[in-house]
């Protein structure tokens, strides 16, 4: 996998820029939208009305393109159309071939579904509907082998396939997220103008490049969700130190997130950490402490591990995140080992140090460990990109 990587940290969510094209865009006197019976009509068509779907469209039309809306279960299209949709450049669908039929050629689909053999059947459905030259996208978090497959088959059909990894959640796909596409680069020239135009913004340049062929895209967004696991897990460490080793209470970590928030550490995570410490339930007791402790995991943070191994780069702390996941998860065996097994304290079981002096320790420690998790990510990726060796030539077998 080869090309430019797409930006995976700090990004701050850019300012929706309302751009209206003449040629993607058409509003009647009294704001509502009438190209919806009109055929070859959107600029991109997107499956899957799930929250992220209906953001990344909302998005989209925010920034004058004209978008087709599907669903499987189509009663959601209808219900997307007379409700967050209502007034916008957007239309849907009730039919995959009402759907295909509504796009501007070359067509541009994009699968917000579940990974897996959901993204292969929609697939299967659509190519029977689809021209050479048109392109299908995969937004969802798919392995990068499956994408790495769908591109050479879709290739061998005459269509062209991305698989773009899609960062920022729900909140992101409304208002600028960062996108890593990858895949056919022959689709990039057709998807570039809306993609830039819908993510967010840095330095004044958008968060999202090409990234490489194939799986390339996919590959990105793997790793930068396994750094993501590191960082949540550097956090819960800091959080249990202050806890444990501090005797803070819940507040008071909170005001200490706070503080590293505004320095070296001003990011999302810890901005979401500190509001969750100062949360209390509708009984007034925090709400962390009613969390079950059992961390799930949805496989990017295990799929970057397992491919470190493969390639025999010590992506250690990314792996340790995922082994603490995994650790949480057989909660029984805890409780049964912290019966067996108490902390004794050496001292009297209170901190006996500089207090603010250990906590801009601990803010340096973190900022630190971060910065190892970022560059194992960027290792693994370096190493990824990189050609494997010629076969060696086997010199008896040559002629002469």
């Amino acid at each position: 996998m080869s090309g430019p990587v797409a930006r995976l940290a700090n990004l701050k969510l850019g300012a929706v820029e309302q751009r209206r094209s003449p040629s993607t865009a058409h509003s009647s006197h009294d704001g509502t939208w009438r190209n919806a019976d009109r055929v070859a009509s959107a600029d991109l068509g997107l499956i899957g009305l799930a929250v992220m779907g209906q953001n990344l469209i909302m998005n989209m039309a925010d920034h004058g393109f004209t978008i087709c809306a599907f669903n499987r279960t189509v009663s959601k299209v209808d219900r997307f159309l007379e409700n967050e949709a209502k007034g916008k450049s957007i239309v849907g669908a009730h039919s995959i071939e009402e759907f295909v039929g509504k796009l501007k050629s070359p067509r541009r689909i994009m699968l917000l579904v579940q990974a897996g053999s959901p993204v292969d059947e929609w697939i299967a459905n659509l190519l029977p509907h689809l021209a050479a030259g048109d392109i299908i996208i995969d937004g969802g978090n798919s392995h990068f082998p499956d994408s790495n497959r769908r591109t050479k088959e879709l290739q061998a059909k005459g269509i062209r396939f991305v698989g773009s990894g899609v960062s920022g959640g729900e909140e992101g796909a409304r208002f600028g997220p960062s996108l890593m596409p990858g895949g056919n680069e022959e689709a990039w020239a057709h998807i570039k103008d809306i993609f830039q135009s819908i993510a967010a913004k840095s330095d004044g340049e958008a968060c999202c490049e090409w990234v490489g062929d194939e799986g390339a895209g996919h590959y990105v967004k793997m790793v930068h969700n396994g750094i993501e696991y590191g960082d949540m897990q550097l956090i819960c460490e800091a959080y249990d130190i202050m806890k444990r080793g501090l005797g803070l209470s819940n507040k008071e970590i909170g005001d200490v997130l706070a503080k590293w928030n505004k320095g070296v550490l001003d990011s999302f995570l810890i901005e979401i950490t500190r509001d969750i410490m100062y949360y209390n339930d509708d009984d007034g007791k925090a709400l962390v402490e009613k969390i079950l402790d059992k961390a799930g995991q949805k496989g990017t943070g295990k799929w970057t591990a397992v491919n470190a191994l493969d390639l025999g780069m010590p992506v250690t702390l990314i792996a340790e995140a995922v082994l603490a996941r995994c650790l949480s998860g057989i909660k029984d065996e805890r409780v049964l080992a912290s019966s067996k097994l108490q902390y004794v304290s050496r001292h009297a079981g209170k901190f006996e140090g500089n207090r603010e002096q250990f906590l801009e320790d601990l803010e340096q420690a973190l900022y630190a460990s971060k910065i190892i998790s970022y560059a194992q990510g960027f290792m693994l990726m370096q190493e990824a990109s990189t050609p494997p060796p010629p076969p060696p030539v086997d010199v008896e077998a040559s002629p002469g």
